[in-house]
């Protein structure tokens, strides 16, 4: 009886992993993605907040190249002081590896940085992070970017002075 039930667990568990590689996790040629994420801090009497959000809209030329655009803004309530607005446009794309649930990708982006308390200027850089899919059409998203200031200055102090962009949000595909 104990046998019986041994196999009878092996089969089950054999036939539900052969169900769940045959799901259709990831992205096709087509696929449009969109995906959001924010972040905010106050002190303890909220007298000083800062609030950012990114969103990002993609699209699929192929099973694993995706181009799309990226909007992130910042915002900051500085007590006794004017209130501070931050931007990025950004233009991406990544090449998404094609692991199942897990999509990890690498690509580039290049945009603009603008607002009150920054340099205006164009960036561009590398990026890579991973997707992972919690449902067929919606997934998580974690990434970080490395995005350096094209200013037309020395080379070295364009690199040295970029900025580490991180993002933690949820996506979906259609």
């Amino acid at each position: 009886m104990k046998r019986s039930l041994t196999i009878l667990c092996m089969i089950l568990l054999l036939t539900a992993g052969s169900a769940m590689a045959q799901d259709d996790w990831g992205f096709n040629a087509r696929d449009w993605t969109f995906s959001i994420s924010a972040s905010g801090t106050s002190d303890d009497s909220v007298d000083n907040t800062t609030f950012s959000a990114e969103a990002s809209l993609g699209y699929f030329l192929t099973h694993g190249l995706e181009v799309g655009a990226r909007q992130g803004i910042g915002y900051a309530d500085v007590e006794g002081g004017d209130d501070l607005w931050n931007g990025s446009t950004r233009v991406y794309a990544d090449y998404n590896f094609d692991l199942q649930r897990f999509q990890p990708f690498l690509g580039v982006n290049v945009g603009y940085l603008y607002g009150d308390n920054v340099n205006e200027t164009w960036i561009a850089g590398p990026e890579g992070g991973l997707k992972f899919f919690l449902v067929k059409d919606a997934y998580l998203l974690g990434m970080v970017e490395y995005s350096f200031v094209l200013d037309g200055g020395d080379e070295d102090d364009a690199f040295d002075n970029g900025r580490f962009v991180y993002t933690l949000g949820i996506g979906v595909r259609w």
